[in-house]
């Protein structure tokens, strides 16, 4: 029988369960399974995991029986695309991961949050996390250096001289936010020091209730924990700001897809093979907005670190997870990377008592979708240029290289190393970079094989690739350097460049010799080639126009070929001293000494790396500023400024005669619209840097100044490769202010000729000085990429009021909600090409009713000749929480209201 009150609900559910002695407490998910009369075993483990959540947090008994029950369904009506489940709940993660691109501008937020509940009255140092928050820096650090022995210190030193204020910025939140550790620089990448140290999978609290340990995060993939059996999945920042301050996500019942591994990888494919097949397959799918769950045999063959990289490119294929249940190969890990073994023994007996263990031979849970992948087809693979779900085999990508430059028949073996000149499609850029690929041991081992093959046989590394070696975290180092492999990668350049994302999140510093004027003058398409996760236009380095996502070892099978114009199937890397053709398939170790590295890979390797995580350098350790419970912002700062968020008024309708700022096309990312990459000294935000005498050599990237939204502002919509319909032929962040007579100030005429191409940022300044609104078309896949708030807070800046597409990523989507920007989605399939939009159209959106979840409205679109269009679309405000975030201006100030309510006054 269900109970009715609080005090029986926990009488009946709140178990005992002793682990070697040691008595805890636990939710029964078996007990709340048998009262509800379902088997557990038919319901996919994410959601088993989500109805734990619910029976322990909510306090409405009969709101917490409504949302069991719906998770409890075996199939979900949910559509993720145009659709809301009416079963939305409150989900509370256990704690939240930040990196600090995306961290510190949500701990700047938060300090704006205390200066207004000061100047209420209210006592600021209530405004603190109400949950563990760690931050990892681990996205400040640039390739200035690479190839040397003394990389590692260069780009150490120029990190911290660059980055001092940040740095200093989250000292001073470090010692007044309670619940928040900062992980300094130099110790690994957010997700890899997760999946390595931070996780726990079972959390014990101060009353010994033992709970399935789960995130949100900061950043996209934030999804890589579930490779371990830890539910969690990438948020905004502006989202995960009100979770730390006690909100819960608001979330419907979601629809599961479970994706059945067949057999096994076949010796020399690697897991980072099998994610880009997975990425390409889920894709055409459509899993966007979904869970989804590994099952089947196969997985039992994949270790935890290859489940980690599918797990980690979840957002690539578009789900909000990839996840994995907990099982003997989740307590291996565990063992292996120092965890104590009283966490040991409670992940194993506590999933097991709750049916959170993973047996293969018992029956499968039953999925909405289901998607069949044999690992034992999986070839080796690498996806670009582009989208990382273009997968190619490796013998396609000399004919896909060659497509894209528009050349025919260029031989890799007429290149020298002495060369004069660069030829479409050199690589320019090879990068073992990234936590999907560094924190998997067998991908780095493999990478150390072939670059050891590859010195034995006397090649070398053309003079103009850039190479570099940047891991996720310490241990990696340690095992490469046990192994004895580094000395080999050092020798073919890949010397260590310091422990961070580096040319994966965009910062893969100058190429060499200032190749860049070459590439400029000589419009050539050169490629980069990288073990990341990402490689959007425009995010790698803005003079690569071709990149590749490719396993550790194949970024070193490219450095030593030089160029993607090559088979390497079938075509041999290089010619040998010896006058010897040398091919990829002598380089690559068997399978027997592949296992004989990787069981070099031993327990200390992750003590040792682990034992001082929290202390950083010399300069780190002496960073400091005046305490204070507020921060004291500095009016000069190029770094730190007080966000006005606070301070824009609620959206209000109808929207009149609003302006199109752009018009986009399908796959528009978070890059194209906030880019994370170098400053541009001719760009708005360069010639603001430049305005406050910040030489262009210390400009820096878009992602350290989000601190300072006078930059990111400018930045938004600045990425060079953004292709705008309005600023044609024109590329980059430009537009038209087309025709208005409210601009003839501008010296705008009605006519398109007399319409010059401007900034984006200009147009906007423009339209709030004359008051006129601003709205954003784009196609598909609108916002696509990482958790980027900055790309919502942007066009908040902007000026823009809506952005109309034909459908969204969820984080983004989310995001704009988040900031009181509204989503509009287009009902018909590919019609923003029918609509034939100029620019020069006026826009109104006039709400025939209350804005409400999912309505259905009709935007008026006038065309420069007075016609009129009709445009059905779909508000995406998905759920009644974020409408009233929505209502509120945004989370921010929702949330800051609700503090204000209940925060006491200083007395």
């Amino acid at each position: 029988m269900i109970p009715t009150s609080e005090k029986s609900w926990c009488q009946t559910y709140l178990r005992s369960l002793d682990v070697k002695g040691i008595e805890y407490r636990y939710w029964s998910l078996r007990k709340l399974a048998q009262d509800y009369q379902v088997s557990l075993s038919n319901i996919p483990f994410t959601k088993r995991l989500l109805i734990e959540n619910v029976m322990r947090q909510s306090s409405d008994l009969k709101e917490s029986s409504r949302i069991i029950e719906a998770l409890f369904v075996k199939k979900s009506t949910f559509d993720s695309e145009s659709s809301s489940n009416s079963s939305e709940f409150n989900f509370y993660p256990s704690r939240v991961l930040m990196q600090d691109y995306t961290g510190i501008p949500a701990l700047v937020d938060l300090a704006a949050i205390r200066d207004a509940v000061a100047q209420g009255g209210g006592d600021p140092c209530h405004v603190t996390p109400k949950c563990p928050v760690d931050l990892v820096i681990d996205h400040s650090l640039i390739v200035d250096q690479s190839g040397s022995e003394s990389s590692i210190h260069t780009n150490r030193k120029h990190e911290m001289a660059r980055n001092r204020e940040r740095y200093t910025f989250l000292k001073w939140a470090q010692k007044n936010f309670r619940n928040l550790t900062v992980i300094p620089p130099g110790k690994g990448i957010c997700h890899q020091v997760n999946l390595e140290y931070l996780s726990q999978v079972v959390r014990v609290n101060e009353n010994g209730v033992l709970t399935p340990d789960t995130v949100i995060g900061t950043d996209s993939h934030t999804t890589m924990v579930n490779g371990l059996g830890v539910l969690g999945w990438g948020v905004g920042g502006i989202e995960a700001e009100a979770v730390m301050l006690g909100q819960p996500l608001n979330i419907a019942v979601p629809r599961v897809v479970g994706v059945r591994l067949d057999g096994q990888l076949r010796p020399g494919v690697t897991a980072t093979d099998l994610v880009l097949t997975i990425t390409e397959r889920l894709r055409s799918h459509g899993v966007v907005g979904k869970f989804v769950e590994y099952f089947g045999c196969g997985v039992a063959h994949l270790s935890v670190p290859d489940r980690a990289t599918l797990a980690n490119m979840a957002p690539e294929y578009g789900a909000t997870c990839g996840f994995f249940p907990i099982d003997e190969n989740t307590i291996t890990y565990l063992t292996l990377t120092n965890r104590p073994s009283s966490l040991v023994d409670r992940v194993r007996a506590y999933a097991q008592e709750q049916a959170l263990w993973l047996d293969t031979n018992s029956p499968s849970p039953e999925y909405d979708e289901t998607v069949v992948v044999n690992l034992s087809d999986i070839v080796t693979s690498i996806a670009g240029p582009k989208r990382p779900q273009d997968r190619l085999n490796i013998s396609a990508i000399k004919q896909v290289t060659l497509d894209h430059c528009s050349i025919e028949g260029a031989s890799k073996l007429d290149r020298l190393d002495s060369y004069k000149h660069l030829n479409h499609g050199d690589v320019v850029i090879a990068a073992i970079t990234s936590c999907t690929n560094t924190s998997n041991p067998a991908v780095m081992l493999t990478a150390g094989l072939v670059a050891m093959a590859a010195v034995e046989k006397g090649l070398t590394v053309p003079s103009y690739v850039k190479t570099s070696l940047a891991p996720g975290s310490l241990a990696v180092a340690r095992y490469l350097n046990d192994t004895g492999l580094q000395h080999y990668l050092d020798l073919l350049g890949f010397h260590r460049v310091g422990y961070g994302c580096t040319t994966c999140i965009g910062n893969s510093g100058p190429l060499k010799n200032n190749l860049e004027t070459e590439i400029v003058e000589n419009n050539l398409n050169v490629s980069a080639v990288l073990s990341g996760n990402r490689n959007f236009e425009g995010r790698i380095h803005p003079s690569v126009s071709l990149n590749w996502l490719a396993s550790p070892p194949l970024v070193v099978a490219f450095a030593l070929a030089g160029t993607t114009c090559i088979d390497l199937e079938n075509e041999p890397i290089a010619i040998n001293g010896n006058n010897e053709p040398v091919f990829l398939r002598d380089l690559w170790p068997s399978q027997s000494t592949l296992n004989e590295m990787l069981n070099q890979v031993h327990e200390s390797h992750f003590r040792l790396s682990y034992n001082d995580i929290t202390e950083g350098n010399e300069e780190w350790e002496q960073l400091s500023m005046k305490d204070s419970p507020c921060y004291p912002w500095d009016e000069n700062s190029t770094y730190i400024q007080r966000p006005p968020f606070l301070e824009v008024p609620p959206p209000t309708f109808p929207i009149e005669s609003a302006r199109v700022l752009a018009i986009l096309g399908d796959s528009i990312t978070t890059d194209h619209i906030s880019p994370a990459g170098l400053i541009s000294e001719n760009s708005p935000a360069g010639q603001y840097l430049l305005s406050k005498n910040v030489p262009s050599g210390e400009f820096n990237s878009y992602g350290s100044r989000r601190g300072n939204h006078h930059i990111m502002v400018r930045g938004t919509f600045s990425n060079s490769r953004l292709e705008n319909k309005i600023a044609s032929p024109t590329i980059g962040g430009f537009t038209r202010c087309h025709g208005d007579t409210k601009l003839n100030d501008c010296n705008m005429s009605t006519t398109e000729k007399a319409s010059p191409v401007i900034p984006i940022f200009d147009a906007s300044r423009r339209s709030i000085e004359l008051q006129v609104p601003l709205v954003i078309f784009a196609g598909k896949e609108y916002g696509s990429g990482s958790s980027r708030d900055w790309a919502a807070k942007g066009c908040l800046l902007l000026n823009v009021k809506a952005v109309v597409a034909e459908s969204f990523e969820r984080i983004h989507r989310s995001n704009l909600v988040g900031m009181g920007v509204l989503p509009l989605q287009l009902t018909r399939p590919d019609e923003l090409d029918s609509l034939t939009l100029e620019g020069n159209e006026t826009v109104f959106i006039a709400p025939n009713e209350p804005m409400k979840p999912l309505l259905d409205l009709n935007i008026i679109v006038v065309t420069a000749q007075g016609s009129e269009l009709t445009i059905p679309v779909i508000a995406r405000i998905d759920n009644y929480k974020e409408l009233e975030y929505f209502n509120s201006g945004g989370i921010l100030q929702y949330v800051l209201k609700q503090l204000k309510a209940n925060i006491p006054k200083m007395s």
